[in-house]
């Protein structure tokens, strides 16, 4: 490439004027808990307002439910999730919001909604 039409593709990029295809965005992923040997992965996470967390049952102990359930009065309550079960809370105001497994009530996690 010569030259000038170096400084052209340069000044294109400063710009911004390359099309929507050749420009990469990054996104963020879904925030995300997983459920394994009796803890959460992570045990605290950090999301916005409005964003879901995801809690996925990834223990493969058979008959190991699990739950995710408000400690005191709050608004995470899932029924017992067997191996590959699912539960997605979506957060609607800011605080810190503790939870714990009311099969295993050792096992305890936070998020934290800003």
């Amino acid at each position: 490439m010569s030259r000038p039409a170096l400084g052209l593709l340069a000044l294109g990029v400063l710009a911004g004027s390359l099309a929507p295809a050749q420009v990469l965005h990054a996104r963020a992923a879904t925030p995300s808990v997983q459920i394994l040997k009796d803890s959460y992965t992570p045990q605290a996470i950090t999301v916005a307002v409005g964003e879901t967390v995801t809690w996925t049952n990834v223990d493969t102990t058979p008959g190991n439910g699990h739950t995710v359930t408000s400690s005191g009065r709050g608004p995470l309550k899932s029924s017992s999730m067997s191996q590959g079960g699912t539960f997605s809370y979506t957060f609607t105001t800011a605080g810190t919001f503790a939870y714990y497994c009311a099969i295993h009530p050792d096992m305890t996690g936070t998020v934290t909604v800003r």
